[in-house]
């Protein structure tokens, strides 16, 4: 009786760790798509730089990902027209989080080069493609 209970409490356990893996994909892949239409509708001229992290070492992710969250503050909407639209979009990437900061990295926002906020989008979608392989 006391291995029946044990097998099953693993076979939950398995199962919810199986089902956690495809939720948080789909939720990347959401968020990438958030980030193509952004793409569309975010100011690239006569803007402020951004600090854009390209290729951060592997347990560097939470330190990019901050920084990408701390440089869609500073995104502007192309015009009056797609206002509403970004507005919107923006707040589901403010809201994006990752739960594991990892280990401590040395780097920090600033030592990443500035790009433009189309640069800035596309490197961002890039480190979340990364993440969802």
């Amino acid at each position: 009786m006391e291995r029946m209970i044990i097998f099953c409490m693993l076979f939950f356990c398995s199962s919810m760790a199986l089902t956690a893996a495809p939720h948080k994909i789909a939720k990347y892949k959401q968020l990438l798509k958030t980030i193509t239409r952004l793409e569309t509708t975010v100011k690239d001229k006569d803007v402020e730089l951004l600090h854009t992290p390209e290729n951060p070492a592997d347990g560097c992710l939470f330190t990019a990902v901050t920084c990408f969250h701390k440089g869609t503050l500073k995104l502007q909407p192309e015009n009056n027209q797609v206002h509403s639209t970004f507005t919107q979009t923006i707040k589901v990437l403010r809201r994006f989080t990752i739960s594991d900061p990892g280990k401590h990295c040395e780097s920090s926002c600033e030592s990443y080069e500035k790009k433009t906020p189309k640069e800035f989008l596309k490197s961002f979608a890039k480190l979340i493609k990364q993440v969802i392989r």
